[in-house]
C-alpha cells in the first residue's frame, strides 16, 4: 500500500465518520435541507450545521451549484482538445492561462505530462461555432504550436462524486 501524503494524513485527522457521511450526502444532493442531512447523518440540526460551517471554512466544500443540461443551452457539442506550446516557459503558461480563463466556452482546462501541454474540455453549439472558438479563441496566442480536436459522441460517465475514504481500521 502506497504511503499517504502529509497533506491526505492530515485530512484524516480532520475528518471523523460523520463528516465524511455529510460530504457524501452534500455531494450527491447539494440542495438537502440542513433538517434532512441531519437526519441522514443520524444527528441533530444544530451540531449538523455546525460540522457543516466547519467544512465550508476548512476548504472540504468549495462551493454549491446547480447541474445544467448542455442540450437545453445550446452548448450540446463536447470537444477534448490536446494543445501542445511551441514552448514551455512560465511566461508563455501564464498567458496560455490568462486566455483561456477568458473563453467561457473551456469548461476545464489541465496541465499534462506527456506528448502535450493542456488538456481542455470545451462546451459549444455546433462545429461552426468550434471552428469559430478555434479560429478567435484560442488562435489569440501564438505560442499555441498544434491542436488536436476530439469530438465526444456519447458522455458514459459524468459529474461523479469524489470518493470519500473511510480510515482503515483501528486508526
Amino acid at each position: 500500500m502506497a504511503a499517504k501524503s502529509s497533506r491526505e494524513a492530515a485530512s484524516d485527522r480532520n475528518l471523523d465518520q460523520v463528516d465524511r457521511n455529510i460530504l457524501r450526502a452534500l455531494q450527491t444532493e447539494g440542495r438537502l435541507s440542513n433538517v434532512e442531512l441531519a437526519r441522514r447523518v443520524s444527528l441533530s440540526p444544530t451540531p449538523c450545521l455546525e460540522r457543516v460551517r466547519r467544512l465550508e471554512r476548512e476548504g472540504y466544500i468549495k462551493g454549491y451549484r446547480a447541474q445544467l443540461d448542455p442540450m437545453k443551452l445550446d452548448a450540446a457539442l463536447m470537444i477534448l482538445v490536446q494543445v501542445t506550446l511551441d514552448r514551455t516557459t512560465p511566461e508563455t503558461f501564464e498567458q496560455f492561462r490568462k486566455i483561456v480563463e477568458g473563453l467561457p466556452e473551456v469548461l476545464e482546462c489541465h496541465m499534462v505530462s506527456g506528448g502535450f501541454d493542456y488538456l481542455l474540455k470545451v462546451r459549444i453549439a455546433d462545429m461552426t461555432a468550434y471552428r469559430r472558438f478555434l479560429g478567435e479563441g484560442l488562435a489569440e496566442m501564438s505560442a499555441i504550436a498544434q491542436t488536436h480536436s476530439y469530438v465526444v459522441m456519447e458522455e458514459v460517465k459524468t459529474d461523479s462524486p469524489l470518493p470519500i475514504h473511510d480510515p482503515p481500521e483501528g486508526k
